[in-house]
């Protein structure tokens, strides 16, 4: 039996320059798809994968989200006192039971790889789950999910990929692939950040959820600047698979990089239109806009 993941932890210190000036005030984890800001999209994914532990690691200007997952006592008492219990319910998915929720400050923008060491105290000795929380996957069963079915089988690292378009893979960390174990598992001899198409070892790409073992906070203790001055994550996993074994799992679903103008708007498209309660009305007018 492998150990399971009981934590998770979310990087949400990022400073979302690619949607001023609305991220001014507002951290961009909290701009909403629909009705939930995008980060309880990833929190609910992770507990629907039986997560325990909710680790953020944030920076300043981020209140907001630690008051997010937090009891709002005057607003659950007005709507008790008011009968909305429907409302209160909604509310419910937004607040993890008590001390199930840490906070770390990553000081500087040091990059994703330095995030994740910054919450090694709290993750201890333990594999963990760790989500982008600007991916928002969409699908029928939850990523994680999916990955832990994966994790449960064969151990080690699991990494989430998809397939691009060959001419896409520039943009992405890429995958090269070993054996084949089904229609959507392999194991992983190498990564490539951004590599050029002709140099490409795949067309899958690390889509924003890992599955990764403890031993990945030694890698990036001692990982030099990568990409962009940055400590990178994906440098450290490169150093990783001499040691352990790594899984690239395809999941089903859609990710939309909600980081991403185009992206955040065509994930409240498709999850508008995904609600029975919303895309009735909403569908017709979107058909109207689409035609004008």
């Amino acid at each position: 039996m492998f150990r399971k993941p009981r934590k998770a932890v979310f990087p949400v210190a990022g400073l979302g320059t690619r949607f001023l000036p609305a991220t001014k005030a507002v951290p961009k984890e909290m701009l909403t798809v629909v009705d939930k800001p995008v980060i309880q999209y990833a929190v609910e994914e992770a507990a629907e994968a039986g997560i325990e532990h909710f680790v953020f690691v944030t920076g300043r200007g981020k209140g907001a989200i630690e008051d997010h997952f937090d009891l709002a006592y005057e607003l659950e008492a007005t709507l008790k006192a008011r009968g909305k219990t429907a409302e209160i319910e909604l509310l419910k998915p937004s607040r993890p039971a008590a001390g199930a929720a840490s906070f770390v400050r990553q000081q500087e923008p040091l990059g994703l790889g330095h995030a994740v060491w910054c919450a090694r105290d709290i993750v201890g000795d333990e594999p963990f789950l760790l989500a982008l929380p600007d991916m928002l996957v969409h699908g029928a069963r939850g990523c994680f999910t999916q990955m832990m079915e994966v994790y449960e089988h064969h151990g080690g690292n699991v990494i989430a990929v998809e397939e691009v378009p060959h001419e896409h893979v520039s943009r992405y960390g890429v995958v090269a692939l070993n054996e084949k174990f089904d229609d959507r598992t392999h194991s992983i001899t190498g990564m490539v950040e951004k590599p050029k198409r002709e140099d490409a070892p795949s067309n899958l790409i690390i889509s924003g959820r890992y599955i990764l073992q403890p031993e990945i906070f030694a890698k990036l203790e001692i990982q030099e600047p990568g990409a962009g001055g940055e400590i990178q994550l994906t440098d450290a996993m490169i150093a990783l698979i001499e040691d352990q074994d790594f899984f690239a799992y395809r999941f089903d679903g859609t990710t939309y990089d909600c980081g991403d103008k185009i992206g955040f708007l065509s994930a409240n498209l498709a999850l508008a239109l995904d609600r029975p309660d919303i895309a009735p009305k909403f569908l017709p007018l979107a058909k109207s806009l689409l035609q004008q």
